[in-house]
């Protein structure tokens, strides 16, 4: 009888989770996946899935739903609280729902929002939704494949949508 050849072990691909929401006034997750794509240069493995909802509110049910139903290893969670009173308290309680369901999935969800009132300029806004976008979605990246970049950069005053506040002290 012949020897059956050994099959090759198949690596399944990381998941990344991308969900965004039709509310946000930029189509954050476009940045989001755009920069995804630039990261695939690194050589590693990974499928992005993505989910867009209606509002912020509703990021912490559907990034529970990436991690648990599709598989993803992390979600970048992306939207725009409006810049009333009751916006801002909506984005605390939708912030909490969240980090529960980072404790409840034991698993990382990059919350990124842009507040409206972040500028009043429309294309200052545009450039803080691009890049905060794409920095987290870079960060998640970096969170599965190569967590030593984030290590380099601690202390540094890193970040995401307007210019770094660079570090206290010369490190």
């Amino acid at each position: 009888m012949a020897k059956k050849k050994p099959t090759p072990k198949t690596v399944k691909a990381q998941r990344i989770g991308v969900v965004d929401t039709m509310f946000a006034r930029f189509d954050m997750g476009a940045s989001a996946r755009a920069e995804l794509e630039n990261c695939s240069g690194y050589g590693e493995s990974f499928v992005v899935v993505s989910r867009t909802v209606p509002g912020f509110k509703d990021l912490a049910v559907a990034s529970m739903n990436l991690i648990e139903q599709d598989g993803c290893a992390i979600v970048v969670a992306l939207g725009m609280p409006g810049s009333a009173p009751i916006d801002k308290q909506c984005a605390h309680e939708a912030s909490q729902g969240i980090m529960l369901a980072q404790l409840m999935t034991a698993t990382p969800i990059l919350e990124v929002f842009v507040h409206e009132d972040e500028s009043d300029d429309p294309d200052v806004l545009a450039k803080v939704f691009d890049d905060r976008s794409r920095k987290h979605a870079r960060n998640a990246y970096w969170m599965l494949f190569e967590p030593d970049q984030l290590s380099r950069r601690a202390g540094h005053g890193v970040r995401q949508g307007f210019d770094d506040a660079g570090p206290l002290t010369d490190q």
